[in-house]
């Protein structure tokens, strides 16, 4: 990693904690150019338009959800919501993927949509929406993607769900 970018990144993350305090819960800086920003669910959407506005993270790559409740040694009842987002008009951010990530419970799994910061956003949240049953607040157009109409089942991407003919 460059110099230039190291302490434009270092600077980035000194500002969100400045900013936004106890809120920022936890942040990974990994050499290759990826940060992690994990973030309290009730600020993620402010953290966002901040890192808009302020750090030009202007396009989404993508969402990923994880649902968290069977990893070895560390389960929790948590679906994890990560934003990738990318800058196209900031030179020195242009090579970075930042993942702006908030953690939800499995028994309330909702979250502000963020499709009014990163329009990007529509699509990848209703895929998680309906893999792993997570609810945008706010969301335009918050309907089934890919699976049918008549789907009345967990949500697939849940570790608890069980597909027909799989059953134990």
């Amino acid at each position: 990693m460059s110099s230039d970018l190291e302490k434009t990144l270092v600077k980035l993350i000194d500002d969100l904690k400045k900013k936004f305090g106890d809120k920022i819960l936890e942040v990974n800086l990994e050499p290759k150019k990826v940060v992690k920003v994990l973030v309290a669910p009730e600020c993620v959407k402010e953290v966002a338009q901040h890192l808009k506005s302020e750090w030009k993270m202007d396009y989404i790559k993508g969402v990923t959800g994880v649902d968290l409740s069977r990893l070895p040694g560390n389960a929790r009842e948590e679906l994890e919501v990560i934003y990738h987002v990318g800058s196209l008009s900031s030179e020195v951010l242009k090579s970075v993927t930042l993942s702006l990530s908030t953690k939800v419970s499995i028994s309330n799994p909702v979250i502000s949509s963020l499709t009014s910061v990163w329009r990007g956003a529509e699509m990848h949240e209703r895929e998680a929406y309906e893999m792993l049953g997570i609810r945008f607040e706010g969301h335009p157009d918050l309907r089934r993607l890919l699976l049918p109409e008549f789907w009345s089942d967990k949500p697939p991407l849940r570790k608890d769900y069980i597909p027909p003919g799989r059953e134990r």
